[in-house]
């Protein structure tokens, strides 16, 4: 019971973030006019997507353990 809701919590967390990602990456191709802005803007994007595919991965990767330890110990 608590997995599920643990996954249904972490899906909706990390789609809110892409959404805001793309959001992000739609602001400042549109509204920021100077283009040295918008590389500084789209380096902080390339950061931010690096750190929430770091963390997409730790969360799969710590529940897929879970799961396997969990089998282990029911044997």
């Amino acid at each position: 019971m608590f997995g599920k809701i643990k996954k249904i919590f972490f899906t909706g967390v990390f789609g809110v973030l892409y959404i805001s990602y793309v959001a992000q990456f739609v602001y400042v191709l549109a509204f920021l006019e100077n283009a040295q802005e918008q590389m500084m803007g789209l380096a902080l994007l390339s950061i931010e997507w690096l750190v929430l595919i770091a963390a997409r991965y730790l969360s799969k990767r710590s529940s897929n353990s879970a799961q396997q330890f969990g089998g282990f110990r029911r044997h």
